[in-house]
């Protein structure tokens, strides 16, 4: 049978459409111009010249929209590390901060001490404030002490100086309170600590890791100076890291992959522990039940949080109706937003005090961008969002636990920093510098944030002490 040969020359279909002839399946024939009907014509090394011009063309839009791309990105690229290494770029001291250095620490304000007769315990909260009996508002002015939530289970600088010694110190920078972090890896072991680590503390060698948390806790007490007891970590080691069997205060659904296991009740259970020591001592006011929850991968949500503060928070006010309990924000302590629908309720009322940390890394991920960079509008606003509508709209008093920079800030820090004092003077917040320690406890590392020098004796009176004192103040 001779073969079929289709034309694509020939009739039209409704609306104009060309259709090749000979063609069972009336196939549209192709939408050649004038000039392609010519091409086709033409021999195959010049219809293939024609192709490769095309190509050609079709290639240099490609690149040319590549290079567009790559301008682009490029230019984005330039101005991130343009900020980034102004960021970066060492701060200078502004003239108060340097004349706050060469003059003497002023005396504490003796009458911002609970010991100091003119608060009537217990404390209670009202409104945005912690109160005595008489309504008098006692301000948080705390530093943290940290140490019994790391590898050495004791907190830091007892082979240095006597903690009563060290207790004075911190009296006399004008804190009235401490916040003391503990690990529970801390109170399932309860380990007979290492001599050369108490060489400042002889009466306390031979303890045991509990036993001396609790000498050091009433050092603090006995010196005035309230304590707010912290549940920090679940493995003894510097807190926090992306170890997903840290990032919240049980990890049994995380099977064999802990290297220290804790379930919910295992957690309660160990605050009890902790606790107990403290039921007479009414200087130590509070528990403030987990640092930094945050989940894998920032997954915790708020009312699973606040359901398992509910559950320890009541457990410890069966043991003493009197202490504060200090629930702290979901994404590592930053996020309070949902306690304005969702508040922490408790069996006995006026006890919950929230907490949130804030540093200048804080706020990544977000469309403003980290707290070293953000312009003072930006970060109130995030202030806002985050926590600052409890304290502003009077709803519930909120802590600082953590914020901190270091001794030799770069601009970022520093512009994190004036923002960060400019706002809670503003507000009068209660807050909790991080930290007085001089030194790391694992490999005896400096510690850049430190409040004192490595005698455990000397103030670093820098424009972090200057703008502290200037908030105690206020």
């Amino acid at each position: 049978m001779p073969e079929e040969r289709h034309s694509y020359e020939g009739s039209e279909g409704s609306g104009g459409t060309r259709y090749a002839h000979n063609s069972p399946y009336r196939i549209p024939a192709p939408p050649y111009d004038d000039e392609d009907a010519d091409n086709v014509l033409l021999p195959l090394h010049k219809r293939r010249n024609i192709l490769r011009r095309r190509f050609n063309m079709e290639s240099n839009t490609a690149k040319m929209l590549l290079l567009l791309a790559a301008l682009v990105v490029g230019s984005l690229f330039y101005r991130f590390w343009k900020t980034e290494k102004a960021m970066n770029m060492p701060w200078t001291p502004d003239p108060g901060s340097r004349l706050f250095s060469e003059r003497p620490l002023l005396p504490p304000v003796e009458s911002a001490f609970l010991a100091s007769g003119n608060f009537e315990l217990p404390l209670r909260t009202k409104g945005r404030d912690i109160v005595d009996q008489k309504g008098h508002r006692f301000k948080l002015a705390s530093v943290n002490w940290y140490g019994a939530s790391d590898e050495l289970f004791i907190p830091g600088g007892l082979d240095v100086r006597h903690r009563n010694d060290i207790a004075a110190m911190i009296r006399t920078l004008g804190f009235n309170s401490v916040r003391m972090p503990y690990s529970d890896e801390m109170v399932m072991l309860n380990p007979h600590i290492l001599p050369h680590l108490l060489t400042a503390n002889p009466d306390l060698i031979g303890l045991r890791a509990l036993d001396i948390f609790e000498a050091v806790v009433d050092s603090l007490t006995e010196a005035g100076i309230a304590v707010i007891i912290n549940d920090h970590i679940t493995s003894a080691t510097w807190c926090c890291g992306a170890d997903p069997c840290d990032a919240g205060w049980a990890n049994d659904h995380l099977g064999p992959l802990c290297r220290v296991k804790q379930t919910e009740d295992e957690w309660i259970e160990h605050w009890e522990t902790v606790m107990a020591r403290f039921v007479n001592n009414p200087l130590v006011i509070g528990a403030d039940l987990r640092n930094e929850v945050r989940g894998v991968w920032g997954t915790m949500t708020w009312d699973r949080w606040a359901t398992a503060a509910e559950r320890a928070g009541n457990a410890l006010l069966k043991m003493n109706p009197d202490w504060l309990i200090v629930v702290g924000g979901t994404e590592s302590s930053n996020d309070l937003a949902g306690a304005g629908e969702r508040p922490v309720k408790l069996d006995v009322d006026n006890r919950v005090v929230y907490s949130a940390h804030v540093y200048a890394w804080s706020g990544w991920g977000s469309m403003g961008g980290r707290y070293a960079k953000r312009s003072y509008p930006s970060f109130v606003k995030s202030m806002r969002h985050n926590w600052g509508y409890l304290v502003e709209g009077n709803l519930a008093p909120v802590w600082i636990g953590e914020f901190g920079a270091p001794d030799k800030p770069s601009e970022g820090d520093a512009n994190y920093w004036q923002n960060l004092m400019r706002y809670l003077k503003a507000i009068d917040a209660d807050f909790g510098y991080w930290a007085i320690n001089p030194r790391k406890p694992r490999q005896n590392e400096k510690e850049s944030y430190a409040l004192v020098e490595d005698d455990w004796a000397t103030p670093v009176l820098d424009y972090r002490m200057k703008d502290m004192t200037e908030l105690i103040r206020v």
